[in-house]
Formats: structure tokens, C-alpha cells, sequence
């Protein structure tokens, strides 16, 4: 019999979907001599921590926040020599969380490229227990959702995207009380297939609108189909359905990760910006029927590129039609400060940043339409 302890991931693999931290905490215990294992799960709008090992309380540290943001491994050592870890929990570019460890000294380099690896399983497995168990998804709550926006967020692809040549994020907001706006995305080779949409309506009718509308198109494209197919698909699919009645803006959008080629089809309402070097400019696309307005819409696609370390923003009407009190839009001007302000920071956290100026521009009053910010880095 081999002297060789099971590998954490052929334990994860056994494991119930909803044991996974602890499945963890014990391995990582009896293996590298750990005091403490937290599992620490993001909010729904990656802003907060849930512990899933100890009481479910919004967990504050720094040490994990830091880490959360800059997908980054930290240490601490406190007085005694003792070691404090925090490691990224990330699956494909998608922020779900940190794995905190305790030690009884700094690790050395196997020992720290062990947790690298414990970190690295769990994600994975984690990423795909979510639609086995809901302690995940509770964990990732900080209040009960509406019916809307349960379909919605069900409906989402995730959080973020993302490998050595591009890093995609997207943020739906309000994240318990969404409508109909919605954004979806897809990888096949050098093709990377994004879409936001807009659906008409309130509460858990617009969902229902927009839930058509992406079904229709992921299934048009899951079938080899290019964008324009996807959208005449989805257009049949909403006139079947409401005679006209109602409707889904939106943007398509098919980005060829070699040479940079962004093929599009704007439907609707949701704009698109590029941000290159200081500059930001919005890409000026010919609007084209929304979705399901007319039977047999057909749709023609448009051509712009991007050239390396570009940024590619797509605002739904929520973003830049935003005009509380009746104020300027907040694409005017608003939206311009607020990007200005993620020259730094990675996609990931500019949409966070694009977010936080659109709460502030509304100064307290409850917005009139919910918000998706859609946010690529192609990084070639």
C-alpha cells in the first residue's frame, strides 16, 4: 500500500457537494498540521465574506479583503512565529472566495505550493457543486431574493471570466430586486460570445421575457450558429410568444481573441464603450430592431476592433440613461468620471467601481431601473 496520502482532490471528488469546506479543514489538519481552516464565500455582488465553517457573520479582515481583490496569496506572522494564510478561491477567472489557514509557522515552498493546490481543487469543486446543494448559494445572500431575481441570477453565467487572454466581468444590479436586465457569455477556442440585454417590463414578467430571449440565443449558438442567427432566433422566439407586446434590447457581440475582430449586432438599448490608453470612446453602432418587436427581424452585423490591452464596456440603459431627479443621464458625464477611475484596476473590480459612482450619482434615491455593467480586458 502506497505511503502517499490521498490527494485532495480524489476527496473532494468523493465527497458530498455539500461537505466540501470540511472536507478541507480536515485534510489540511491532519496533512500540514493547520490550527484553523476557514472557507470564506463571496456575496452575490463580491463585495463581503460569509464564513461556511463558523457563525455566518460578514467577515471583516483585511487580510482576506486584500486578498478577495488582488487574487493574490498573503501571509501574516503575529508575534509567536505563527503563520496566517489567505488564498484566492477562483475557478476560470471567477472570484468565489478565500481559503484562510493557520499554521504553526510560515510554510516553506512545498508546503505553501500544497495550499496553492488545496486552494485550487476547492474551487473547482465548489464551482461545480453549486447546483447540487444551495449552502453555497445561501452562504452568498445577505437577504432573501425576489422571484425575478432568483431566475436571473440562475440564469447568469457567472461573475467573471477569464485566462491569459482576456479577463471578462459582468454585475447585475440590484442583486435582490432585478427586472429584465441580464448578460450572458461563452467561450469556444479564440471566440468569445458576449451579450446584454435589456428585457421589457417589471418584476418576474420582464425575467421571463429575458429568460426567453437567452434560451433562444444560447441555443441558436450551442448549435453552431453565428450572432446573427442567435438573434433573429430570439426575436421568433419573443413575437411567437407576445405578438409584439413586449420586448428584449440588446447587444451581441462575437470577439475573435487573436486578432481582435469584434463582430456585433445592436439590438436595442445597451452601449458600448472602449477604453484605450487615456482615451474612452463609445463605439457608434447602427440600432437595429429590439428583440421580438416584429416577426421575421432580420439583423446584419457590424465589425470594430480592438487593439491589445484594450477595455471593452457595455452598459445596460440602467447605467446610461440613469437620470435621478431629473438630472443629466449618467452616461453623460458621470459614467466617463467613473471609468476614468478603473484605468487601474483589473475588470473584476471596475465593474465594481462603475457600480459604486452609479449608487452615488443616484445620492440615495432607489433607482428606476435596474443596471448591468459589462466589463473586457483583452489582453492578447
Amino acid at each position: 500500500m502506497s505511503d502517499h496520502p490521498v490527494s485532495v482532490g480524489t476527496l473532494l471528488r468523493a465527497a458530498a457537494p455539500d461537505r466540501l469546506p470540511e472536507v478541507v479543514a480536515d485534510h489540511l489538519r491532519r496533512h500540514l498540521a493547520a490550527d484553523r481552516v476557514e472557507v470564506l464565500l463571496t456575496d452575490l455582488m463580491v463585495r463581503s465574506l460569509t464564513p461556511l465553517l463558523g457563525p455566518p457573520e460578514t467577515d471583516t479582515e483585511p487580510g482576506a479583503l486584500r486578498c478577495l481583490g488582488s487574487q493574490q496569496p498573503g501571509t501574516e506572522i503575529d508575534a509567536a512565529g505563527r503563520a496566517r494564510l489567505h488564498l484566492p478561491l477562483s475557478c476560470w477567472g471567477e472570484r468565489l472566495g478565500v481559503l484562510r489557514v493557520e499554521l504553526p509557522e510560515r510554510p516553506g515552498p512545498e508546503q505553501a505550493e500544497q495550499l496553492r493546490t488545496v486552494a485550487d481543487e476547492l474551487a473547482v469543486a465548489l464551482r461545480a457543486a453549486d447546483r447540487m446543494t444551495d449552502r453555497y448559494r445561501t452562504a452568498q445572500c445577505r437577504q432573501r431574493p425576489t422571484m425575478a431575481a432568483e431566475l436571473q441570477w440562475d440564469l447568469l453565467p457567472g461573475r467573471s471570466l477569464g485566462d491569459d487572454r482576456f479577463l471578462l466581468a459582468g454585475q447585475l444590479e440590484p442583486a435582490y430586486d432585478v427586472r429584465g436586465d441580464h448578460f450572458d457569455w461563452a467561450l469556444a477556442g479564440d471566440r468569445l460570445t458576449v451579450t446584454v440585454l435589456n428585457g421589457a417590463g417589471e418584476g418576474l414578467e420582464a425575467a421571463l421575457i429575458t429568460a426567453t430571449a437567452v434560451n433562444a440565443m444560447r441555443n441558436a449558438r450551442r448549435c453552431g450558429a453565428d450572432i446573427v442567427e442567435q438573434a433573429e432566433l430570439a426575436s421568433d422566439a419573443l413575437h411567437s410568444r407576445y405578438g409584439g407586446s413586449v420586448h428584449a434590447a440588446t447587444l451581441l457581440l462575437e470577439i475573435d481573441l487573436v486578432g481582435g475582430w469584434v463582430d456585433a449586432v445592436d439590438a436595442g438599448s445597451p452601449h458600448c464603450l472602449v477604453g484605450r490608453s487615456n482615451e474612452i470612446s463609445q463605439v457608434r453602432l447602427e440600432q437595429q430592431l429590439p428583440l421580438g418587436m416584429f416577426g421575421e427581424t432580420r439583423y446584419e452585423i457590424e465589425r470594430f476592433r480592438l487593439e491589445p490591452g484594450d477595455r471593452l464596456l457595455v452598459v445596460s440603459d440602467g447605467v446610461h440613461a440613469a437620470a435621478p431627479g431629473g438630472s443629466p443621464p449618467f452616461g453623460e458625464s458621470a459614467l466617463l468620471t467613473a471609468l476614468r477611475g478603473t484605468r487601474l484596476q483589473p475588470a473584476t473590480e471596475a465593474v465594481g467601481t462603475v457600480m459604486r459612482g452609479l449608487r452615488e450619482f443616484h445620492a440615495g434615491a432607489e433607482p428606476e431601473d435596474d443596471a448591468v455593467t459589462v466589463c473586457l480586458d483583452w489582453r492578447r
